[in-house]
């Protein structure tokens, strides 16, 4: 008989566990929840307190099967699934499921999958919170009443396979009003000059920009006025009207987060967010690394929390003292404080042993794993160490009555920056980060030359997967959960594409949006949704019953949904109208879509049938023809290139090819495909070509 048998989510969380648990234990994967609501229907009993009702979900059967005789087997059941709403849910349909009875039931928690941790956690046992289960319950409740009333709905009045949700709704709808904000924003003329410096004594050039004159800045809105300026600054004598220096203190940022996470790995990674939360979940259950077995490599990823255990901060500060000695050491530990919404459930996302450098473990990492753990790694000692010390110089220029500014800065001691700098969705100016000569009033400079442009302003920049994030943490809408699924479900549903990393609405999430907002204005208001937030977070904390809490919701919604039924008008959306012709009938084709993607269809369905794939040409000719390399998408969505005379020519390549030629045999050079993503590394069309370093690119016909 086994003694104590421990139940997880997942295969790989069971194997890290098992090896610190050794005898005595036996772990099993649940393979995630066993119980769910059904897709087919909305199986919420209204009439009866808003009653779930569960089932097993399909192909767990025999999975349940196996489980229970482990529980009839054992004498103690330890349920180890994650430390927050969603694992505390999956215990207690553990429990259910399985029958397990309750004198021979645990649940233990930890934040990080550690042997200390995991100890503590099994000499610590508690019952299941059913607080937590029920604030996990209510979400999915309302979640599921919001989505199974509205999306008939939409399929009725727009079209099949829509979907509207509470949160992802409110997403739709800031994206949407950002495109607006775009499309209306009336743009400014202005000007720059820029006068290039000589300073006699140092034989240093720098840059000064025209700022104005003693009374203060003058903007220059015109070609006219900007030449007026110019006449002047053309013949002017320069010199050095005054020099103001500013020392100032850089302090590193906190930990990880979830959401700060997801937007650093997308600005200094590339990252998706469920990208980033898939690899930082392989990192928290655990990583084979040579030598030790499975590690679990950071804390727990779902937090909204930046504190940080004490021994945590002191491994840090020996490793900074050790790394580069005292002067990068502050006084003491560095503290943060969370933000008045935290739910502070868990720590900040961190590594869980500090001498897992991540160039020690590259080695046992896939390559996402190790930038995403390198990031969490760097990020966290870089917020034990201390601040930079940097001087900031403005320089007044004077020439004739006009007076030029010119900004640089010295970095007088690195700190933490000597391992750590926040990305930036934006680049800094040049001209502010420049090293400027030691300026003093009164030095002999000369002018070199003058340029000046025209400019215009720019409308807010469209929403990336980061900025977005980021937008609805600081609105309090969803939680450190949701940010990566709500925006998988937007983009899934067509409501948003991806242009250049951006999110822009497509028409149908225009429409969609448009119908949402005027019919159900709770449901895609920010202050609603925020409070409701609020509201679920009370009944985890054991101050609010969550039926109450639906009700409350459900009785004014009911009466919105009927009026929406009976006045909401069909919308028929009309397809794109491109200016490719049907060689067939002459009409221009239109974009439709499938499964698979867009395509070019004829708009005479039925009586002409004529349909083409969406291509893109390159700007490459094909090696075999001479014909215009397309690039293309296959029938699952993948991306290749191929020639445009096809079935003429039957060249095709996974890889990009480019109008380089390969400096060893001359062939023609390509970008390397890699899981579907054009990388920057080049290759050679001939796979024998020395040039590939022996390395096999994928073949080409």
């Amino acid at each position: 008989m086994t003694k104590n048998l421990v139940i997880v989510e997942s295969p790989a969380k069971a194997k890290t566990i098992q090896k610190y648990l050794g005898k005595g234990y036996k772990v099993e994967a649940s393979m995630g929840h066993i119980r769910d609501l059904p897709k087919s229907k909305m199986a919420i009993d209204i009439e009866n307190n808003f009653t779930p009702k569960y089932m097993t979900i399909r192909g767990k059967t025999d999975l349940i099967k196996k489980i229970k005789k482990e529980v009839a087997l054992s004498d103690r059941v330890i349920l180890a699934t994650d430390p927050d709403r969603e694992g505390e849910a999956i215990s207690w349909h553990l429990v259910e499921a399985l029958k397990i009875p309750q004198e021979k039931t645990s649940r233990v928690v930890f934040n990080e999958i550690t042997k200390d941790a995991i100890k503590t956690a099994i000499k610590n046992p508690r019952d299941i919170d059913y607080d937590l289960v029920n604030a996990q319950q209510a979400r999915r409740v309302l979640d599921r009443i919001v989505g199974y009333s509205i999306s008939p709905l939409l399929w009725r009045k727009i079209k099949k396979g829509l979907s509207a949700g509470r949160v992802q709704s409110v997403a739709l709808k800031i994206i949407c009003e950002r495109e607006e904000e775009i499309e209306k924003f009336i743009p400014k003329e202005y000007w720059n000059i820029t006068a290039n410096i000589l300073h006699l004594d140092s034989d240093m050039t720098f840059k000064a920009k025209f700022y104005g004159d003693e009374t203060g800045k003058i903007d220059l809105n015109n070609q006219q006025e900007t030449e007026k300026v110019l006449e002047v600054l053309k013949t002017a004598t320069y010199s050095v009207a005054g020099v103001k220096k500013s020392n100032k203190k850089r302090y590193p940022t906190p930990p990880f987060i979830t959401s700060t996470l997801q937007q650093e790995a997308a600005r200094k990674l590339g990252f998706t967010s469920s990208r980033t939360m898939l690899v930082a979940q392989q990192l928290y259950e655990g990583v084979e690394i040579k030598g030790e077995g499975a590690v679990g490599l950071i804390t727990y990823m779902r937090t909204d929390s930046i504190r940080i255990a004490a021994e945590a901060g002191a491994a840090a500060r020996n490793y900074i003292l050790g790394k580069w000695g005292k002067e990068y050491l502050p006084f003491k530990a560095r503290e943060y404080k969370n933000k008045k919404n935290a739910q502070d459930a868990h720590e900040a996302i961190r590594p869980t042993v500090i001498a897992y450098d991540p160039e020690k473990i590259k080695s046992s990492l896939t390559n996402d794993q190790y930038k995403l753990y390198k990031l969490i790694w760097e990020r966290f000692i870089a917020s034990q160490m201390k601040e930079a010390d940097v001087q900031s110089i403005v320089a007044d220029i004077a020439a004739d009555k006009y007076i030029l500014k010119s900004y640089g800065s010295t970095v007088l001691f690195p700190g933490f920056t000597v391992l750590y700098t926040e990305g930036l969705d934006a680049v800094e100016d040049d001209d502010e980060r420049q090293q400027l000569p030691n300026l003093k009033k009164g030095d002999d400079i000369k002018k070199k030359m003058l340029t000046h442009k025209q400019n215009f302003t720019k409308p807010p920049s469209r929403y990336t997967e980061a900025t977005l994030i980021k937008t609805l943490e600081d609105l309090g809408i969803g939680r450190p959960s949701t940010y990566a699924p709500t925006i998988g479900i937007i983009t899934a549903r067509k409501y948003v594409e991806k242009e250049k990393k951006t999110l822009v609405p497509t028409e149908l999430g225009r429409i969609v949006n448009s119908m949402m907002s005027e019919n159900f204005k709770n449901i895609v208001d920010v202050t609603f949704t925020a409070n409701m937030e609020q509201k679920l977070d009370s009944v985890e904390e054991g101050k609010a019953d969550w039926v109450e809490i639906i009700r409350e919701f459900y009785t004014p919604f009911a009466k919105v949904l009927d009026d929406a039924y009976k006045n909401v008008e069909h919308v028929k959306i009309k397809p794109e109208e491109t200016d490719v012709v049907c060689e067939l009938c002459g009409r221009n084709m239109v974009i439709r879509e499938s499964k698979f993607g867009k395509f070019l269809a004829c708009p005479g369905y039925p009586e002409c049938k004529n349909t083409k794939p969406i291509t893109n040409p390159i700007g490459v000719k094909c090696p075999k023809c001479g014909g215009e390399i397309l690039e293309k998408k296959s029938q699952k969505g993948v991306r290749y290139f191929g020639c445009g005379n096809y079935p003429n020519c039957s060249y095709m390549s996974w890889n990009k090819p480019t109008n380089e030629k390969c400096p060893v045999c001359g062939d023609m050079l390509m970008l390397k495909s890699i899981n579907k993503r054009i990388t920057n590394t080049k290759v050679c069309r001939n796979d024998k070509c020395e040039f590939n370093n022996k390395k096999t690119s994928k073949k080409e016909g």
